[in-house]
């Protein structure tokens, strides 16, 4: 797979080409961005997927909602509708995509919207009857068209864009130097206890300009699963024989975090579209079994498979220190409250 990769380099040279020409262009105002009254923060990465881009939308979710009417506006990836959509009580995860369902539903107090066309979903929202005053753009750090005032990008510990390339060698969406345009630079998915060394050996790597501002995030697992109205503590559903499901990318943390060693292990493509047949089969191979799968998969299982059979495992984004940092800073973009 590596050397079929690398035998695409003249590809990735000519992907590399268009989206540096296209950066330049937004850069000095060829093109045109689009700037709007109100704050609006960006959360993305530069390569493709895995980098931890929903538990990092909830975490700025649950640090502004307090306090702020939010929204989020995501593209709603896989979807079986087209245009603006807003989320209500008839919308499902195939009407306006995983993700953004799983706001919806932990979120109600909040907006949820999605539009491929981030401008117009924006526009929408702020004609709506109950006006945000803060907007999430999920995923939206190569959607040039729209100028956030905040953008923050997402980099896994264990896959830092330094160490990538541009698709289709590498999974780079963009070339890295695409990286200047973030204010905030998280390193997520790092081992909890990372130490002050392996931090400054990253920063040494990342190289971040002074205005950016660096942090360091892990994955912090629930203590309990949840069914729709059931919950099993994780030390008890850890022994127990089960089916571990996941439609994710990179989801080798979850397994190893529920894994007994003797489970039923089904991986999937991520924001996988699950068939009749697989769920005949994963029906089948449940039998006197719990299926635990990812919360962005429950969203697309529920109603599928046995309620009494079916849990999800949440997870939420918790900083290596700094988190008090990190809440201040984005705090201090946030317009004052009258």
């Amino acid at each position: 797979m590596k050397l079929f990769r690398k035998l695409l380099f003249p590809f990735s040279f000519i992907y590399w080409l268009v989206t540096t020409i296209r950066n330049f262009c937004f850069d000095t105002g060829i093109l045109i961005s689009y700037e709007f009254d109100i704050p609006i923060i960006a959360v993305g990465n530069l390569s493709v997927g895995g980098t931890g881009k929903s538990p990092h939308i909830e975490y700025l979710i649950r640090l502004l909602s307090p306090k702020y009417k939010i929204a989020t506006l995501s593209r709603g990836y896989k979807r079986k509708s087209k245009g603006f959509v807003l989320a209500n009580k008839n919308v499902k995860a195939y009407t306006i995509g995983d993700e953004p369902f799983q706001f919806y539903k932990k979120f109600p107090e909040i907006l949820v919207a999605v539009d491929a066309n981030r401008k117009n979903g924006i526009e929408q929202l702020l004609n709506s009857k109950n006006k945000p005053e803060i907007i999430l753009l999920d995923d939206a750090y190569q959607h040039r068209k729209v100028k956030a005032s905040l953008y923050i990008l997402l980099t896994t510990y264990n896959d830092l864009y330094k160490d990538d390339f541009v698709l289709p060698v590498g999974n780079l969406r963009e070339s890295s130097i695409g990286a200047k345009r973030a204010q905030i630079v998280i390193v997520t998915k790092c081992p909890k206890n990372i130490s002050i060394a392996d931090r400054s050996e990253v920063s040494k790597k990342l190289y971040l300009a002074e205005n950016q501002k660096l942090f360091f995030s892990y994955i912090n697992y629930d203590d309990f699963v949840f069914s729709d109205s059931d919950k099993i503590a994780v030390s008890e559903i850890k022994v127990k024989a089960k089916i571990l499901i996941a439609g994710i990318a990179k989801p080798k943390p979850f397994f190893e975090f529920l894994n007994s060693g003797n489970d039923i292990v089904m991986e999937f493509a991520d924001h996988h579209d699950f068939t009749t047949k697989e769920i005949e089969v994963i029906i089948e191979k449940a039998t006197g079994k719990l299926i635990v799968t990812t919360e962005k998969d429950f969203v697309r299982l529920s109603g599928k498979l046995p309620a009494n059979q079916l849990f999800y495992l949440p997870i939420k984004s918790d900083f290596v220190a700094k988190g008090s940092i990190f809440d201040a800073a984005i705090l201090g973009f946030m317009p004052t409250q009258k």
